[in-house]
């Protein structure tokens, strides 16, 4: 084969980029953008505004009175399963629960799928998805209760959790 040939398919080759294949089957984490935290904050204050509005209760960030306040939105039907933003902005109000008990950090996953907010122990890869686990139970008609979700993913968390001595069953 005469040399520009070659020299015209090694350019071809550095410039033609890898098979998606391989990059559409990883993930990555990234750090919450400004558009992440603005976001979160206004899905914050649209499940306040409602429990306000609706049941004239408020958030307190005590895990008790909050898990009862989403469980009470859920049992009155103030929201309903077909509100999925207002299902994923109360997964979010859980999820700072599980963040501030845990030591978790928000960050967004991505994957082929798309963005997803989650929850990350440390710089492992241990994650969790709050802010779809009531959403995606009541959307389908799954009545568990808030407060079984919520302990449920903070069991597996903390098993998921290398040497932890706080994990149910370690010895």
């Amino acid at each position: 084969m005469p040399c520009p040939i070659r020299a015209l398919l090694a350019a071809l080759l550095l410039w033609l980029p890898l098979p998606a294949v391989a990059t559409d089957l990883e993930s990555r984490v990234e750090e919450l953008s400004q558009l992440d935290l603005t976001f979160m904050q206004q899905q914050r204050q649209l499940i306040r505004d409602i429990a306000g509005q609706q049941l004239g209760r408020y958030f307190n960030g005590e895990l008790d009175n909050d898990l009862a306040l989403l469980q009470e939105l859920l049992d009155k039907r103030v929201v309903k399963g077909s509100q999925t933003k207002e299902l994923q902005a109360m997964g979010l109000i859980m999820g700072d629960h599980l963040q501030a008990e845990l030591g978790l950090n928000w960050v967004v996953y991505v994957d082929r799928v798309g963005r997803t907010r989650a929850l990350r122990y440390r710089e492992g890869d241990h994650y969790l998805f709050p802010m779809t686990m009531i959403a995606r139970r009541r959307e389908v008609g799954n009545e568990e209760p808030v407060i079984a979700i919520y302990a449920r993913a903070r069991d597996k968390m903390l098993r998921s959790i290398p040497g932890n001595p706080f994990a149910p069953g370690f010895d």
